[in-house]
């Protein structure tokens, strides 16, 4: 048994629940990461298509995303609220149904058609999305060993990068594919009439994903999930009467290295169909651009699986560091190529951002202590530095799209540094193992 270890008058003790076997609850969350990931990932083949339906700029298109990650910010502490209340498997349930209903909603918003309730609905999915995140990461990060919890959550991540590589197929196929704005070339206008048939051609998509969604949450409600046992919880509440978030340097700078990492990865995501479609590039379709996303993400679930394994016998933070180098170079490849190379760098980033979001994660709760489940939340509020994607949007506008990406390349700097130095602990304190019933 691992050592007690004191922090004021209460010892935070280490216990082991025996027989409880994880391997079919990390499976069934594992789902939960791919239909998250599927989901969110769906708006990069979306975003061009609603450009092309409500004539929008880059900034009023990455306005979208930003709603999206604003989301995260606003429903992060009543997620974390929200489970302290009915629990974990319950509020899985609830987050998934949530989804459900804003699928729904995008039928809504695709049959008027309305900017706004398009707007609204992707907020709403959203809000679902984030319930899952505060359950679920925290959870997986727990259930094991502590020094091990990167390279587990990097491995449910790359289901999650399953769900990311599949849904541009997805969108490409029955968004893009089904739209004239989707198979014309790059410059083409389109009539009044086009852009409502367009707007329509959303609804079978996420008449389907709203199906999914039920059937998932109705499993989750079946499946005897194991339960955090109480004992945990009021011996962390004693012990945060002694403690400060403030005093763990991996996570206050963990904080920021998310927020700034997710402006990284949903500019690379969301404007890549727009980047790879110019002439002085790939001259594609957004159809065609669209399944060459698929490359991109597929780059991200390839990472994490060799990230996973990598990560058994070497530090989590000199991994982190590596691939945040190979993420720079390639970026800035990126930003002064033309062609085919361009392209493939932009698509190669994929691989290095793969580890960045379950590696800082980890990193930023390690040595938390009965301090990791606000930790824990601060981070997945962190998230909401995807909204600040419109600022690449306004970028791009403004300076040029290619020029845009030296702002991923900037981001990617600050996770080197997170990684070098950044995430390094301070004033550790063991947590207790988490017990289940």
């Amino acid at each position: 048994m691992p050592p007690v270890v004191s922090s004021g008058d209460a010892p935070v003790v280490h216990t082991h629940s025996e027989g409880v076997r994880y391997g079919p609850a990390l499976t069934l969350l594992a789902s939960l990461f791919f239909m998250w990931g599927f989901i969110t990932v769906i708006n990069n083949t979306l975003l061009p298509h609603l450009r092309s339906v409500f004539e929008l700029s880059y900034t009023q298109t990455t306005l979208i995303e930003s709603v999206w990650f604003i989301a995260y910010f606003v429903a992060s502490i009543p997620s974390a609220k929200l489970i302290e209340r009915i629990g974990y498997q319950k509020s899985l349930v609830v987050g998934l149904l949530i989804m459900a209903a804003g699928a729904l909603g995008m039928m809504l918003a695709a049959s008027i058609p309305s900017y706004g309730v398009t707007l609204v609905m992707l907020f709403v999915i959203a809000s679902g999305i984030t319930l899952l995140q505060v359950a679920a990461n925290p959870y997986v990060a727990v259930v094991g060993k502590p020094e091990t919890a990167s390279s587990r959550l990097n491995l449910v991540q790359a289901l999650n990068s399953a769900g990311t590589m599949l849904a541009p197929l997805f969108g490409a196929y029955l968004i893009l594919g089904r739209s004239k704005g989707g198979t014309a070339t790059a410059g083409t206008v389109l009539t009044e009439a086009e852009r409502m048939a367009d707007a329509h051609s959303v609804i079978l998509p996420y008449a389907l994903v709203a199906v999914v969604l039920v059937i998932l949450a109705i499993v989750i409600a079946k499946f005897p999930l194991p339960k955090m046992g109480s004992a945990n919880s009021r011996l962390a509440k004693e012990q945060r009467k002694h403690l400060s978030l403030w005093n763990h340097r991996n996570l206050v700078f963990g904080i920021p290295a998310i927020f700034i990492y997710l402006i990284a990865e949903i500019g690379v995501a969301n404007l890549f169909v727009n980047f790879v479609s110019q002439p002085d590039i790939a001259n594609l379709t957004h159809e065609q651009a669209g399944k060459y996303l698929a490359f991109l993400w597929g780059g991200m679930m390839v990472g994490r699986f060799v990230g996973s394994a990598i990560m058994q016998r070497f530090d989590a933070g000199k991994v982190l560091a590596f691939f945040s180098i190979g993420a720079f170079v390639v970026m800035m490849i990126t930003v002064f190529a033309h062609g085919p190379v361009a392209m493939w760098s932009l698509i190669l980033v994929g691989l290095f951002h793969s580890i960045m979001f379950p590696t800082i994660f980890t990193l930023g709760i390690k040595g938390l202590g009965p301090l990791t489940e606000e930790g824990s939340g601060l981070l997945v509020m962190a998230i909401a530095g995807g909204a600040l994607v419109v600022v690449q949007g306004w970028l791009a506008d403004n300076y040029g799209l290619q020029t845009s990406f030296l702002l991923t390349a900037v981001c990617e700097l600050y996770v080197l540094f997170y990684a070098l130095w950044g995430s390094k602990t301070t004033n550790a304190v063991a947590a207790p193992e988490a017990t289940f019933e």
